[in-house]
């Protein structure tokens, strides 16, 4: 009996995330005892980086583009007020909920996501985190555009960015 519950509660576990509608989007979570105003100079470090160098360069083109715009000055090394990291990864999601047409498969989603983060340089800390998920085109001459607008799309959600 003990066994059943056990497989019930797992299969009912992973069918959870399966049943929900997947919302793309970006969602920024600061630490709430972060003053950023305060914070004026960052370094960064490498993460899980996207493995296309060209992507890559894109990604952290628009991410200093948008910190330059904050106020913040990017420093090649040494001490600084924050780490600025980066993962990235791309995904395809199944469209559960569109019925298959004739003997083809359901819809696919192809997802980019892109979570940056800021660390506290002395502990590790995360200061901030801001993860985007997003619709994409796998056309690389839209991929800088695609870039730019999921990295300006996290940073309109900046803590010290004024409301409009």
């Amino acid at each position: 009996m003990k066994r059943i519950a056990i497989v019930a509660l797992m299969l009912f576990a992973f069918a959870l995330p399966a049943s929900g509608q997947t919302k793309y989007g970006a969602t920024v979570t600061p630490d709430k005892a972060t003053d950023f105003t305060k914070i004026k100079t960052y370094v960064w470090q490498p993460g899980w980086d996207a493995n296309d160098r060209k992507a890559h360069a894109q990604i952290v083109a628009a991410v200093d583009r948008e910190l330059k715009a904050l106020g913040l000055e990017r420093k090649a090394s040494g001490p600084s007020d924050v780490i600025v990291k980066y993962a990235s990864l791309r995904r395809i999601d199944v469209d559960l909920t569109a019925k298959p047409v004739a003997d083809q498969a359901r819809r696919q989603i192809d997802v980019g996501s892109l979570v940056v983060l800021m660390l506290d340089p002395a502990s590790s800390k995360e200061l901030l985190r801001a993860r985007v998920d997003k619709q994409i085109e796998l056309d690389p001459a839209q991929a800088e555009t695609i870039i730019n607008s999921a990295v300006a799309e996290l940073f309109a959600q900046y803590p010290t960015r004024v409301k409009k």
